[in-house]
């Protein structure tokens, strides 16, 4: 038996697939048999993340609380690799992206005061995750492809691509229903606009959808049905707790997961292990690669069209639904707690 701390930050009064994963590594890992225990460490605003960073640094994981020693540290995301400890493995869902991929989005409406001191703090968040994701772990693994390309592109970091398996969750599959399902943050990167803009589209008319999920973009999205006349046809219902989120992905015909460049997705194999395809982009990158488009789900261009016409082929063929979500389900068993255990302990 060993004693590992799994390690993530988090945003406060937040939810996020991460701490999901985080919560799924450590019931696996009791459920083989080890001591396991999830630490949260602080993920400060812009301006304090220096401060999280230096927090991150000096949070004491070697010790239990009666002295007993903490045998292995698995970490995920920015700044939680920043922990010490001699066996320590990052798990990386990802980076702060503001100062990676998502800079110039970042960047372009500040000031050019603004500008130039964020400029500064991206070399200092650079030079600090290259550090501590070469010299402060043993070994990194990324939660995708997409997340390898990052770390590749900013900073030369090696890794391997270990995908995490669905969180121990009770998923089953009670038939294809009449909707499809949105589980999802409502931020911009995750384009639920882009869902209303094809649900609007001619090619989809009549098709219902449940979405599920809260965030920034919610008024304007509930605005946005209105506008497009969907209001009988999309049901905004928030956030929801993991029966009811169990509940739709049993239910529903398909599912609809279309970000732009996704760190992993992990309704993406939710919705396979509840035999269920899922819809998503060619660009929307860790749901892309695990998507093989008319095998297990369909992958198309990410605009209205192309997504009317995938949603119009799921739910005008419920044969076909059958034979996607089946495929899906055989694809889930592919990764297994019991396969990834033992690569993040060994390292």
């Amino acid at each position: 038996m060993a004693r590992v701390a799994v390690v993530t930050s988090h945003p406060l009064f937040a939810e996020g697939g991460h701490l999901v994963i985080a919560d799924g590594l450590t019931a696996a890992l009791r459920d083989a048999g080890h001591d396991a225990t999830v630490i949260r460490t602080p993920q400060n605003r812009f301006g304090r993340q220096g401060a999280a960073y230096l927090a991150t640094w000096l949070t004491d994981v070697g010790l239990t609380h009666d002295g007993t020693p903490v045998d292995h540290v698995v970490s995920f995301r920015f700044p939680s690799y920043a922990v010490r400890h001699a066996s320590h493995v990052c798990w990386l869902n990802h980076r702060m992206r503001e100062y990676y991929d998502q800079w110039p989005r970042f960047s372009g409406p500040l000031s050019w005061r603004g500008r130039v001191k964020e400029r500064l703090r991206r070399r200092v968040i650079h030079a600090a995750d290259r550090y501590l994701l070469t010299r402060n772990v043993r070994r990194v693994f990324a939660q995708s492809r997409t997340i390898q390309r990052r770390l590749e592109r900013w900073g030369g970091i090696p890794s391997d691509v270990l995908y995490p398996p669905p969180p121990p969750r009770p998923y089953r599959c009670d038939g294809y229903g009449d909707y499809l399902f949105v589980a999802s943050r409502l931020s911009p990167l995750k384009r639920v606009g882009l869902v209303l803009e094809a649900l609007a589209h001619p090619v989809a008319g009549g098709i219902r959808c449940v979405i599920a999920g809260d965030g920034e973009e919610c008024e304007t999205l509930r605005s946005r049905i209105n506008t497009l006349g969907l209001g009988e046809r999309v049901r905004l219902v928030g956030t929801v707790g993991e029966t009811e989120l169990v509940d739709h992905l049993a239910r529903c015909r398909a599912v609809c997961y279309p970000p732009s460049a996704e760190d992993y997705g992990l309704v993406t194999l939710e919705a396979f292990v509840s035999r269920k395809a899922v819809i998503t982009c060619v660009d929307s990158g860790g749901p892309a690669e695990l998507v093989r488009s008319d095998e297990d789900g369909l992958v198309v261009e990410p605009d209205p069209a192309s997504l009317a016409h995938a949603f119009r082929r799921v739910m005008d063929d419920a044969a076909l639904a059958e034979r996607l979500g089946a495929a899906a389900e055989a694809r889930a068993r592919e990764f297994t707690w019991d396969r990834t255990i033992p690569r993040l302990l060994v390292g």
